[in-house]
């Protein structure tokens, strides 16, 4: 896995070992992130990198643009991953890694962010999903899921598009 595009283009990523993260291939992120490119969502923005996994959403974000990205993932390995990655790509700087689970730390208040990723396992079901989307504060959020996700009354639906096994879902807060 490599980050497609930006200032850290090229760059090989590592992802933790283990069955419990589903890295985004870079056909889907690249897609994704041409479509926020063109919704101008990633210049100067803040980033919410949730289910962080290997960090590769936020550091691609970051790559493209971003000013800042805050990785929460509740795994140590994970969050192994994603420091190892972002040193690898020089954005460091640019970051801040939590330690925490993803609904405890929407939930916190650690205010707005310009877009939320949010990538968590599959298995995540519909509840949990519309419980999350009630706590994330963002003016735009990707859903990335293995099925479509009604993203509730908060959030309209800007794009939906299948990938194989993979629905991302661009939602903008109503």
């Amino acid at each position: 896995m490599r980050v497609v595009a930006g200032r850290a283009r090229g760059r090989r990523l590592v992802s933790p070992r283990g069955r419990t993260v589903r890295p985004t291939s870079d056909r889907v992120r690249e897609a994704t992130f041409n479509a926020l490119s063109s919704l101008d969502a990633l210049e100067d923005a803040s980033v919410l990198d949730l289910f962080a996994g290997s960090g590769a959403l936020g550091i691609e974000a970051l790559s493209r643009g971003a000013a800042a990205a805050t990785f929460v993932d509740h795994d140590p390995a994970a969050l192994a991953a994603v420091r190892a990655n972002l040193a690898t790509t020089g954005l460091a700087p640019a970051a801040t890694v939590v330690c925490s689970e993803a609904s405890r730390f929407v939930a916190s208040g650690p205010g707005r962010f310009d877009v939320a990723l949010l990538d968590p396992p599959y298995d995540f079901d519909g509840s949990s999903w519309s419980g999350l989307l009630d706590l994330v504060d963002a003016g735009l959020a990707v859903l990335e899921s293995d099925r479509e996700i009604d993203p509730g009354e908060r959030w309209e639906p800007v794009r939906v598009k299948r990938y194989g096994a993979t629905v991302v879902t661009l939602v903008r807060l109503r």
